[in-house]
C-alpha cells in the first residue's frame, strides 16, 4: 500500500514539470486549431492549422508574445516558398535542395532570427503535402487560424510560473554544497592522515560547476514564465532575486573548489599526520560547520522572497554569519601560533582563510541589498528600452490590479 500511494505522489509530481505541461498544453492548441481549420475552410485535412500552433504555443506567455509573430512570419514565408515551388516544378531531389536553400535565405531578409530553420522545415512540410490543399490561399489560411489558436490559447490557458520549481534546485544546489562543507569539516577533525579521501572531495567541489549550469536553466524558464504573467506576484523583483541569489551561489561554489584544492594539496604535504593539529581541528570543523550552516540559511532567503518566513531567515543566516566570523578569527588566532611548526605550509593556511573571507562576504546580507537594488534598478531600465509596449502594458496592468485589490478590500471591510 505504501508504493502504491508513493507512486501515485511522484506522478501527481511528475504531472507539474515544465516538460509535462508543456506536452500536454501543445496537444491540446494543435488540436484545437485543427478543428478550427476544419470548421472555418473547405480544406480536407489541415494539417498546417496544428503545425503553427505547435510552433506558437510556447511554455512561457513572454515567449508567445515576444516571439509568436516572428514565428507566424517564418511559417507564412515557408508556406508562400512552397506554394511557388509546387506550382512549377514538384518535388524532386534537386527542387527540395533548392526550396531549402531559397527558404533559408528568404528567413534572413525577412528577419526572423532564430526561427530561420522553421522557413524551411514549413516549406519543405508544405509541399511534401502539396496535393492535400489546393490553393496557396488555403495553406496561409491554415497557418493564421494555426496561429491565432496559439496565440489566444496561452492567453486564455496562460502558463504556470516556474518560480517553485526553480527554487527548489536552487535550495537543492545549497544543500549539496552545504553536504561538502561539513564532509570536509570531518575531514579537518579527523586524526588519521586524509591525503587519500581529500582527492575525492575536490571532484565533489568540481562537480558543482555542472550543477550550477542545470540550475541555471532551470532559473532562465522560470525568468521568462514571470515575465507579463498575470500569475505573477512582484515579478521583477521575485526574478531578480532568484538571479542574484543563484549568483551568489556560484561565486561560493568556486570559492569552495578553492578550498578543497588548499585542502587537498596540504593533505598530500602531511601524508603521516593529521591535517590540523590537535587544538586547530576542532576550531576549523566549527569553522566549515558555520559556514555550510550559512549557505543553507541563504539558500531560505532567496527562495523565501518577500515574506515574514525570508525575514526570519535572513536573522538565522546572519546568526550562521556571525558564528563563522567569530570561528575564523579563532582559528588565524591558532593557525598563527603554530607556523612555527611548518612554516613553508603556511601558504595554504592563508589561502584557505582567504577563501573563507570571500565567501563571508559573498552571503553578507549588506552587501546583498546593495546589489539586489542595484540590479532591479539595470534590468527595470534595460526593460523601458528593449521592449516599451510591453513595458508600459504591463504597468497598465499591474494598475488594474492593484486597482482590484483595493476593490476587493473596500467591499470586505
Amino acid at each position: 500500500m505504501p508504493d502504491v500511494s508513493e507512486h501515485i505522489a511522484g506522478l501527481a509530481r511528475r504531472g507539474t514539470e515544465p516538460v509535462v505541461v508543456q506536452t500536454l498544453r501543445s496537444t491540446a492548441a494543435a488540436t484545437l486549431a485543427y478543428m478550427a481549420a476544419r470548421w472555418l475552410t473547405d480544406v480536407t485535412a489541415p494539417l498546417l492549422a496544428p503545425l503553427t500552433a505547435l510552433l506558437v504555443v510556447q511554455v512561457t506567455l513572454f515567449a508567445t508574445i515576444t516571439t509568436g509573430v516572428r514565428r507566424v512570419n517564418a511559417v507564412v514565408t515557408g508556406v508562400l516558398l512552397a506554394s511557388a515551388f509546387s506550382a512549377v516544378v514538384g518535388l524532386s531531389w534537386w527542387s527540395l535542395g533548392l526550396l531549402i536553400l531559397a527558404a533559408l535565405t528568404a528567413g534572413h531578409l525577412v528577419r526572423v532570427s532564430e526561427f530561420v530553420p522553421e522557413v524551411a522545415i514549413s516549406a519543405m512540410l508544405v509541399l511534401g503535402v502539396t496535393q492535400v490543399a489546393e490553393t496557396a490561399l488555403d495553406r496561409v489560411v491554415e497557418t493564421v487560424i494555426g496561429a491565432v489558436v496559439g496565440l489566444l490559447f496561452n492567453l486564455v490557458f496562460i502558463p504556470p510560473v516556474w518560480v517553485r520549481s526553480a527554487g527548489e534546485d536552487i535550495e537543492e544546489q545549497a544543500r549539496r554544497m552545504r553536504q561538502l562543507l561539513i564532509r570536509l569539516s570531518e575531514e579537518a577533525d579527523e586524526n588519521d592522515a586524509p591525503h587519500n579521501r581529500l582527492p575525492d572531495k575536490l571532484e565533489e567541489a568540481r562537480r558543482l560547476d555542472q550543477d550550477v549550469a542545470q540550475v541555471d536553466a532551470s532559473l532562465t524558464q522560470a525568468e521568462e514564465s514571470l515575465r507579463f504573467n498575470p500569475r505573477a506576484k512582484e515579478p521583477l523583483l521575485t526574478r531578480i532575486v532568484l538571479r542574484t541569489g543563484l549568483d551568489t551561489l556560484e561565486v561560493c561554489a568556486v570559492i569552495l573548489r578553492t578550498m578543497s584544492r588548499n585542502l587537498s594539496d596540504l593533505a598530500a604535504r602531511r601524508t603521516d599526520e593529521p591535517l590540523f593539529p590537535d587544538d586547530v581541528a576542532p576550531a576549523m570543523r566549527e569553522l566549515l560547520t558555520n559556514l555550510a550552516g550559512a549557505v543553507d540559511s541563504f539558500a531560505t532567503v532567496i527562495t523565501s522572497q518577500v515574506s515574514s518566513a525570508a525575514d526570519e531567515a535572513e536573522a538565522f543566516l546572519e546568526v550562521e554569519l556571525d558564528a563563522a566570523r567569530i570561528s575564523r578569527e579563532h582559528v588565524a588566532k591558532l593557525l598563527l601560533a603554530r607556523v612555527q611548526e611548518h612554516p613553508k605550509q603556511w601558504q595554504w593556511h592563508g589561502s584557505l582563510l582567504a577563501e573563507v573571507d570571500r565567501m563571508l562576504e559573498e552571503l553578507d546580507i549588506q552587501k546583498r541589498s546593495t546589489n539586489l537594488a542595484a540590479e532591479l534598478d539595470r534590468v527595470s531600465r534595460e526593460e523601458r528600452e528593449q521592449y516599451p509596449r510591453l513595458y508600459r502594458m504591463r504597468r497598465r496592468l499591474e494598475r488594474l490590479q492593484r486597482r482590484a485589490r483595493r476593490l476587493r478590500r473596500a467591499r470586505t471591510s
